[in-house]
């Protein structure tokens, strides 16, 4: 299966209204937002633990990231709750479980061979910067060559000047609604914007983004 596999085109997905697909391991679900395989390259997804759910012990070849956006994850390094962004990089190896449940935000085979460091962020008690214009605080979590992660957090009234992004951007919009000139994009959606794709950011109301830039071919 391949889902959003053409990465010079813009996506917008509301991951609230995909349905849900097993995986491979009973109690384990995902929201598909791009895949190149069934069960192998690089993927994007929103998955789903039930209570008492866990993986055997498997390989990352091309590294793995995770955002956990609610209940608590957890493996034979630690448990994770809400808020927790980690980075297990290529060729490491866990077996991932949630005693509970939880709900993540995950990306798979997406980092370089040279990406070996490891991240573990409680962004709930992290500490936040300033951000470019006035309204924005950022919580940098990761940069490597020229792809930054990042947390930003847009007050409400907040406006970004018009800018083109080398390397694209990917957004999954946490909490209230992002907003730009092409729509308005409420809590659960995910977007990617392609290399050299431009926009005028902006948000009423308020919104908690997760920000992806510079990793999208040019």
């Amino acid at each position: 299966m391949q889902l959003n596999t053409d990465l010079h085109q813009r996506v917008v997905i509301d991951s609230h209204a995909v349905a849900w697909q097993p995986s491979p391991l009973p109690g384990v679900e995902r929201r598909p937002l791009e895949r190149l395989a069934a069960e192998s390259g690089r993927t994007t997804s929103i998955v789903r633990y039930a209570a008492g759910s866990s993986f055997k012990a498997h390989l990352h070849p091309l590294g793995e990231e995770i955002l956990v956006l609610d209940g608590v994850f957890a493996d034979e390094h630690g448990q994770y709750p809400a808020g927790t962004w980690l980075k297990n990089p290529p060729g490491s190896q866990h077996a991932p479980s949630s005693p509970d449940g939880c709900l993540l935000f995950v990306k798979l085979c997406h980092l370089t061979a040279d990406d070996e460091i490891a991240g573990r962020i409680d962004t709930r008690s992290a500490q936040w910067q300033p951000g470019l214009v006035e309204g924005l605080s950022v919580l940098p979590l990761d940069s490597v060559g020229t792809t930054h992660t990042a947390l930003v957090r847009w007050a409400p009234g907040t406006q970004f000047k018009a800018h083109s992004h080398w390397g694209g951007e990917e957004i999954l919009v946490l909490e209230g609604t992002f907003q730009d000139e092409q729509g308005d994009y409420p809590a659960g959606t995910w977007l990617r914007n392609p290399h050299g794709s431009s926009h005028g950011p902006f948000s009423t109301e308020g919104c908690l983004i997760y920000v992806k830039v510079g990793h999208l071919p040019a």
